[in-house]
């Protein structure tokens, strides 16, 4: 319906032009045709794919100055301008590159243009354009099934990334072919690598299963993430935005370009500071990047090193429902029934009733905070020994150290491991505490890959990796009103988990008609997982766990003709449990490995006005692990394998380009994401035990059935543009029980984003950006939880995180 909408807005807009341009794209030095090469109006970014002759085609210029831009993997790109007042033909001839390309370093774990997948590419431009300094997920909010949140409710500090209703933990990433997630959460935590868009080159994004990869299971889609590549020529570069909530970013980044046609040298530093939308959600962020890299004709090295620090104020609580919707009844039954749970002081009485309900934070600790540092080391190789057979591998080393601070009120001394405190007599078994919970880890490792091209319709890659992960669990209590006989140093629990992750995978693409591509992906993955010491409630753990899967994908993909083909894929993958449900499973029990089988079918279709997607999927799970209230033998909650669940689907992606003043970029995803059979458990306080209800086809948790996004961009002269922005996204559940009173919202935000581009003696460019977000002061939350119990009656207790109004960012960017 936006699309539409749009449509019939601009038709008055479009103006049928006069003439075209046509030609042939070879290359130098044997003169064979380069089908398939990407040919590009600069002007308005207008696209056109050589057929198999090398042949392009525009038509309906009108009458202007043009240029081209010409490229093809593995030659140089090429440009040429052109004067248009009648119909023309112009050819490019593309001279080989003059050293490996860096695309070679993440070809072994993406999609190429055959692969019979679900995935998007993100380039550069899009990338920049769209950095104001928010993290990474908020730059991929308009891709399709995407679904974001931020606990400080800006966009900055902790966020999260949602994909066809799969979280962080379900999302698989990899940086330069290298594993990010971490290996027990399995999550991804952008805040400890803050601006790191400003190092990106490109992203592609693989919906579902996707073609094998380094790390943890894909069972919502991956993020492959390729960081800087050399720029031939030196620059130097000053970043630097303001905005609502007193954020700021400050953006420092250098490079050589080539220096002597071999070497080249890249650099970034940052800073993000911000208040937060939310009371006290401030956050403190500083990164680097340093790149270094040789470029031989046939081989390539690069080290990266690079790295973040964060200290950010905890939002995590949310806002209790009765105090969101100003309900001062509810907020005083509430109240009343977490009080010594969650409020203890007079202070926190004050707050929850006098602050704003919209910007509510339940901490009033002053270092009531999230600290962490993590840094990465990379040595990226690739090499080509002929046409036929090439080798590109890492050698990698991740180190991450920190902790987040916690002051508790009334807590037992036995939780800590501390002895009662007797005075005058009085037996003293609480106390009020201030508590460090840290995590010191390092993985490291290798990925390697083979690329073997016998025939021009075949091809093998034969890749994997192997990594190991050490981390350190501790805890510590810094301060107590009673300290007993514990001390600063020392550590009430301490657990050691080691995890060796091994895979490989063998790949094979073959064409046996020019028109058809066939692949088929076979990847073996083990696993050695093993946690030995005590946990945060000081219980001892002594847990081992070996895994082995055989993940199988097979597809097809038919090419009606260059610009557009069908294509279909089974994949199956597997995936290990995360560390929290190893540690809260039933003393002796370990809980089950879940199984994805991935069916994919699709059509793409790309002219040089026209770029459109159209996919379904279905997505079966067996022994998909999910929250069900149930309590374990110690009275922690944990996550249970449910037998059947799934999630069906179809995704359209279009971007379509009226003339050279308007162009629209439009996305949906509607889906149907079911549990077949659902057991949800209750604690029941009045008499004690828990009560279980049953349920049959209910929604599975945060998983809306309809995600739209549109942009539709103004550009009156090539230095000005103007965007606005939409997305909707539908209602979702906070649990499993598909209950309307347990839910959050469907919202509909705009966006707008202006920029100007012009030059000043001495430099290269100068770009002016804003970005003013949620424009109509739209009131909604984008996550939240829910838990319940029985009291004298059902009690539900919702808590929400709200994000915030209309706010901005200006941007200025200076390029030397």
């Amino acid at each position: 319906m936006m699309l539409a909408a749009w449509f019939a807005v601009l038709c008055p807009f479009y103006v049928l032009a006069q003439f075209g341009i046509s030609g042939k794209v070879t290359e130098s030095e044997k003169g064979s045709v380069l089908a398939g090469a990407t040919v590009r109006i600069k002007q308005n970014g207008k696209v056109a794919i050589a057929d198999k002759s090398g042949n392009y085609n525009f038509n309906n210029l009108s009458t202007g100055n043009y240029t081209l831009q010409v490229s093809f993997i593995g030659f140089e790109a090429q440009e040429k301008n052109v004067h248009l007042d009648t119909d023309k033909e112009l050819s490019f001839s593309l001279k080989p590159s003059a050293f490996l390309g860096e695309e070679v370093v993440v070809s072994t774990t993406r999609a190429g243009n055959k692969a019979a997948a679900t995935f998007k590419d993100i380039d550069k431009e899009t990338i920049t354009k769209n950095n104001f300094g928010q993290d990474l997920p908020f730059i991929l909010n308009n891709t399709p099934g995407v679904v974001v949140t931020s606990d400080a409710g800006a966009g900055v500090g902790y966020t999260g990334i949602r994909l066809r209703g799969s979280d962080a933990t379900r999302v698989n990433v990899t940086i330069n072919g290298i594993p990010y997630n971490d290996s027990e959460s399995q999550g991804t935590f952008w805040v400890n690598m803050p601006d790191f868009a400003s190092s990106v080159d490109n992203i592609q994004i693989q919906r579902g299963v996707g073609t094998s990869t380094n790390g943890a299971g894909a069972f919502g889609g991956s993020l492959n993430i390729q960081t800087t590549a050399s720029e031939p020529e030196a620059y130097a570069e000053l970043n630097n935005t303001y905005g609502s909530y007193n954020t700021w970013k400050n953006t420092i980044k250098i490079g050589t370009g080539l220096i002597q046609n071999k070497w080249s040298f890249d650099g970034r530093l940052s800073r993000i500071k911000s208040d937060g939308f939310i009371d006290r959600a401030s956050s403190d962020l500083k990164s680097y990047f340093l790149s270094g890299a040789y470029h031989g004709k046939n081989d390539l090295l690069r080290v990266n090193v690079f790295g973040g620090s964060e200290k950010t104020y905890q939002a995590w609580n949310g806002v209790p429902e009765a105090k969101l919707r100003n309900d001062k009844a509810a907020l005083l039954t509430h109240y009343l029934n977490n009080k010594g749970q969650l409020y203890f002081t007079k202070e926190d009485s004050l707050n929850l009733f006098d602050a704003n309900n919209r910007t509510y934070n339940q901490f009033l600790y002053k270092d009531q905070t999230d600290n962490y540092q993590q840094n990465h080391y990379q040595a990226l190789y690739a090499r080509s020994f002929s046409e036929h057979f090439s080798f590109n591998g890492a050698l990698h080393y991740t180190t991450g150290k920190g902790y987040y601070e916690e002051y508790k009120n009334s807590q037992k001394l036995s939780k800590y491991g501390l002895d009662n405190v007797v005075i005058n007599g009085t037996t003293i078994s609480k106390t009020d505490l201030i508590r460090r919970r840290w995590l010191d880890n390092n993985l490291y490792g290798l990925t390697y890959g083979f690329n073997y091209t016998p025939e021009s319709n075949l091809q093998f890659t034969l890749a994997g990796g192997y990594n190991q992960y050490r981390g350190k669990h501790f805890g510590q209590v810094i301060w107590a009103k009673f300290a007993s006989n514990g001390d600063n140093d020392r550590h009430y629990y301490d657990n050691k988990a080691n995890k060796d992750d091994f895979n490989t995978y063998l790949k094979v693409n073959y064409s046996p008609l020019a028109s058809l591509n066939l692949f088929a992906d076979l990847q073996y993955r083990y696993i050695n997982y093993n946690i030995l010491g005590t946990d945060k409630n000081i219980n001892q753990i002594n847990l081992k766990d070996q895994l082995k899967f055989f993940n199988p994908k097979i597809g097809a993909s038919y090419f009606i003709n260059p610009n557009s083909n069908f294509y279909a894929s089974f994949s199956i993958a597997n995936k290990e449990p995360s560390r929290d449900d190893y540690i809260n499973a039933d003393a002796g029990k370990l809980p089950k490995s879940e199984r994805l089988n991935d069916l994919e079918a699709g059509y793409r279709l790309k002219t040089e006005t026209l770029n459109l997607g159209a996919n379904v999927y279905g997505m079966w799970y067996k022994d998909q692990l999910v929250v069900t209230g149930k309590v374990n033998d110690v009275g922690e909650y944990y996550r249970q394998n449910v037998d059947d669940s799934y999630r069906l689907g179809i995704e359209m992606d279009a971007s379509y380009i009226f003339s050279k003043y308007f162009s629209v970029l439009a996305n949906a995803a509607f889906s149907k994401n079911k549990i077949k059979n659902f057991v949800e458990f209750i604690d029941d306080y009045d008499n004690g035990g828990q009560i279980e209800n049953k349920y049959k086809n209910v929604d599975i948790s945060f998983s809306p059935n309809t995600v739209v996004a549109g942009e539709l961009v103004f550009t009156p002269v090539n230095a000005f543009a103007l965007s606005w922005q939409s997305k909707y996204v539908g209602k979702q559940y906070l649990d499993n029980t598909q209950n309307d009173k347990r839910k959050l919202d469907g919202y509909l935000t705009n966006n707008i984003r202006l920029a100007y581009n012009w030059q000043l003696k001495g430099t290269k460019n100068i770009n002016i950006a804003v970005l003013v977000n949620n424009v109509f002061n739209k009131k909604y939350e984008s996550n939240g939880y829910t838990y319940s119990y029985y009291a004298g009656g059902l009690v539900t207790e919702n808590f929400y995180f709200p994000q915030a109004g209309t706010n901005f960012l200006l941007n200025v960017n200076l390029r030397f």
